[in-house]
């Protein structure tokens, strides 16, 4: 089966010195670091999903086009210097973006998601109507969000329509 892992809004303003720093970042970080190693390791390709504001509708709190909290965090760019990106305006991945297109290109049938916003980007994402014909594993730590309890409440929401993984379990 062919494979992909999805790596969701690994953005600067999610960590200390950006925007809007959020629990767990940089424990998350190291995790996911690991899982595209391991990915890399196997060939299954890794695409990077990068949230960046549409300055037509004003200016975001965070992730504003060209600035320097919008940009991929170093790391993950230092672990997947091929991996491809797709730009995202909005929650789920698949929504107006090329993501579909890449995934039917690698005929991709399994998604390992993980990411920032557990309760947001990752599980608008997990569950998209686009996801549907996939079969889906979200890696539980390999997300986060504001807060730990936010972030297990998403996680016991996505229970019921998704794969929980951790990554030991998986790659």
């Amino acid at each position: 089966m062919n494979k992909a892992l999805l790596v969701i809004d690994l953005q600067n303003d999610y960590f200390p010195g950006g925007l809007f720093p959020i629990w767990n970042a940089n424990v998350v970080l190291a995790n996911i670091v690991q899982a595209i190693t391991r990915a890399r390791e196997q060939s299954i390709p890794v695409i990077l999903i990068q949230h960046v504001a549409n300055s037509e509708l004003g200016i975001s709190p965070f992730f504003n086009k060209n600035t320097w909290g919008a940009e991929i965090h170093p790391h993950i760019l230092a672990a997947a210097p091929n991996a491809l990106v797709v730009v995202k305006e909005f929650t789920d991945g698949f929504e107006k973006t090329t993501l579909a297109d890449l995934l039917s290109k690698f005929q991709v049938r399994k998604l390992f998601i993980c990411g920032m916003m557990t309760q947001n980007c990752v599980t608008h994402t997990a569950i998209s109507k686009s996801a549907e014909k996939y079969e889906i594993s979200v890696l539980t730590d390999c997300c986060s969000t504001v807060s730990e309890i936010l972030h297990n409440i998403a996680l016991f929401a996505l229970s019921t329509r998704v794969s929980l993984v951790t990554l030991q379990d998986i790659l």
